[in-house]
């Protein structure tokens, strides 16, 4: 089997393990700013998958050789005459145009017999080195790597193709403010009587305010000042103060005083916002307020506060 044989064989497992596992996605096609990266992945792939071609067909042929040579030497210990092949008498006699491409961009090494032309004059303790070239490979692929930056350059920078450094980094800081965004809202939609905290910034409360008038201003009053429920505003509780207190109060209700549990009709970041809410109207002397009921509350290791002078039913 020939060196020839062995890398079709190879080409033609590696092309069909790739189509084999490759989906046919149906999407819609890219926009003209995303092609450049993908092109230059393409390119980076392929030129993978040939060096990888180009190793093994290497490593075929050295094995070859080296086995070649073993029979011979093992063929001349025992005195055996083995002709040279046909084909490597043509090979011989004249190259074919592959390997004089191979040997003019791929090695261009010098012959064995004529390193004694590239030998260094210098004598480092008997040792002398060969003044080689640097391999046309390694020459072609530096000069592969320029090009490539030229082109990345005036893509990404000149020519307004692609986002330069600074686009890209508006962007990324940009979709980790979505995703930071998502992250919370999902947090929010978490929250229950044991982590709840009060909100301070002026959207949650606004939006808190909203959900108050909304729902509780038949039983509290249009400023806190109690109704059918309790007086809001003042120092005095029936179920306890603070965040925790006020969230669970409107989580699971007082159904006995007839305060439905509005955990089926608000999501845990409303009864948030609207509990948040209902700690600012402490302190707010409305008129017509209602009488005390309760008893004053206050937080554990702190006097009382703004988080603990309003009061739910």
């Amino acid at each position: 089997m020939n060196s020839g044989k062995v890398l079709f064989t190879i080409l033609f497992l590696a092309t069909s393990s790739a189509l084999w596992g490759q989906a046919v996605p149906v999407a819609e096609a890219p926009a003209a700013t995303d092609m450049l990266p993908k092109i230059m992945a393409y390119l980076l792939v392929g030129t993978a998958a040939l060096l990888f071609l180009v190793t093994m067909y290497y490593v075929v042929t050295v094995n070859q050789y080296l086995y070649s040579r073993v029979v011979a030497l093992e063929a001349a210990q025992s005195g055996v005459f083995i002709p040279e092949p046909v084909e490597a008498e043509a090979a011989a006699s004249a190259e074919s145009f592959w390997t004089t491409m191979r040997k003019k961009y791929w090695e261009n090494a010098v012959p064995i017999e004529q390193e004694s032309q590239i030998m260094s004059h210098h004598d480092f303790d008997g040792i002398r080195e060969l003044d080689n070239s640097l391999p046309p490979w390694w020459v072609n692929m530096f000069i592969l790597t320029i090009i490539w930056a030229a082109v990345f350059m005036f893509y990404y920078h000149f020519g307004g193709g692609g986002p330069n450094q600074v686009e890209y980094y508006e962007q990324e800081v940009a979709q980790a403010k979505k995703e930071i965004a998502i992250a919370l809202a999902g947090q929010s939609n978490a929250v229950d009587e044991a982590n709840v905290t009060a909100l301070t910034d002026a959207s949650a409360l606004g939006e808190g305010e909203l959900i108050y008038k909304n729902s509780c201003v038949s039983c509290h009053g249009q400023a806190g000042e109690g109704g059918v429920g309790p007086n809001m505003t003042d120092e005095y509780w029936i179920h306890g103060g603070g965040i925790k207190n006020v969230f669970k109060t409107i989580k699971y209700g007082v159904p006995e005083k007839g305060m439905i549990a509005w955990s089926a009709q608000l999501k845990p970041a409303d009864m948030q916002k609207v509990a948040s809410y209902v700690l600012t109207l402490g302190g707010t002397n409305p008129p017509n307020a209602k009488a005390p009921q309760g008893v004053i509350y206050q937080q554990e290791g702190a006097a009382t506060s703004a988080d603990s002078l309003a009061k739910p039913q």
